[in-house]
């Protein structure tokens, strides 16, 4: 089941992939570091083996330390709006992180009856007990959710820039605004600034911190480290989850194209078709959602038989996703860890070239994955 898209038009074909043998991970070591997370929503390596800093959606950011000791939530983090989908998102360390210990966080945020995401930093006490002056240096405006599609993560590019992919608050004509924030990619510097070359700037019906817009519910992205390109991955409907390598100022669709339907086996009532014209088609798309979170491409040397791949994680599927990759395009899927029925939440790779997987659940367990 899940099997990739295998639609009969030239266009679709070149987004299938192929399910590729799972010969690779039949050796696969599966270790559970740690057991009894709530809601754990992503992790961030520290430099020099001092750990992990790991979130929970309810708003606590805790340190996992080297030898398997989990902290009392740390000071100095903000409010968060735990409803639904919100709480305590995306952590991120600053690219500069040995010089300024600045540690980035995404997290819902109430605004009156509604909330919206926003995106703070502060600086990483040096005891690990706390974040010092934490600021807030970007929200999405106008505040709309009642508790769905915050997105979020966090990605710094090579020149420094912050990306924040941001999800449609399940309103989703707004991911079409320019005049709103909902379903949108921005780009900013890390102090919270716009930079001049955004592609809107300037333009008095679109906000400046816009990057690519028509986006549902982004919970995927990450750097492609061969290539230096964001990626980013989003939650269709039924149906319709997809991957795009977002650019400047395009449209990527939602909700007027879209290759899902809506819940209620109904078609989205704004969709004009799988592909619409002056909207960019997904870079690879499923027909049935896997419902996707987290994203780390594979650049390591100790498992050759992950090199240029892309692992994602998979919530309604309860398992991992590895994309194999030539250049950019995807040649072969694999589903992995199936027979766990864990909800993936976050993937990232570690410095030590294992994978490291967080599950969505009350008792929520860090995964230490490799090959034998």
């Amino acid at each position: 089941m899940n099997n990739p898209i295998r639609g009969v038009l030239c266009a679709l074909a070149l987004l299938s992939a192929p399910m590729l043998a799972p010969s690779a991970w039949a050796a696969a070591k599966v270790e559970v570091l740690y057991e009894g997370l709530e809601h754990p929503w992503a992790l961030a390596f520290l430099p020099d083996a001092q750990g992990m800093l790991i979130t929970e959606r309810r708003g606590s950011l805790r340190l996992l330390d080297a030898q398997g000791a989990l902290s009392e939530p740390l000071a100095g983090v903000p409010e968060v709006f735990a409803v639904g989908q919100g709480g305590l998102l995306d952590v991120a360390l600053s690219p500069s992180f040995a010089e300024d210990r600045l540690v980035y966080l995404s997290f819902a945020q109430a605004e009156g009856d509604k909330a919206a995401t926003s995106v703070g930093r502060g600086r990483l006490s040096e005891d690990l007990r706390s974040l010092q002056d934490f600021e807030v240096i970007f929200r999405q405006m106008p505040a709309l959710s009642s508790g769905h599609h915050f997105g979020s993560r966090l990605v710094f590019d090579r020149d420094g820039h912050l990306f924040i992919a941001l999800g449609e608050h399940n309103q989703r004509p707004t991911a079409q605004d320019l005049d709103k924030l909902q379903g949108k990619v921005v780009r900013l510097y890390p102090d919270g600034r716009i930079p001049d070359d955004n592609p809107f700037v300037g333009r008095d019906d679109a906000r400046a911190e816009i990057w690519s817009y028509g986006h549902r519910n982004q919970q995927g992205a990450a750097l492609n480290p061969w290539t230096g390109k964001l990626w980013t991955h989003e939650h269709g409907p039924r149906g319709g989850d997809e991957v795009n390598i977002p650019r400047a100022g395009k449209n990527y669709g939602w909700p007027i194209a879209t290759h899902g339907i809506n819940y209620s086996f109904l078609p989205i009532p704004e969709a004009e078709g799988k592909q619409v014209p002056g909207t960019e088609p997904p870079h690879h798309v499923w027909k049935k959602s896997p419902a996707i979170s987290g994203m780390a491409f594979y650049d390591h040397a100790r498992f050759p038989a992950w090199q240029h791949s892309l692992f994602i994680g998979a919530l309604a599927g309860a398992e991992l996703i590895r994309l194999q990759l030539d250049g950019d395009k995807v040649v072969g899927e694999e589903r992995l860890l199936g027979e766990r029925k864990a909800r993936i939440r976050d993937v990232r790779v570690g410095p030590d070239g294992y994978l490291y997987l967080l599950t969505d659940s009350g008792k929520g367990q860090l995964l230490k994955v490799g090959l034998e």
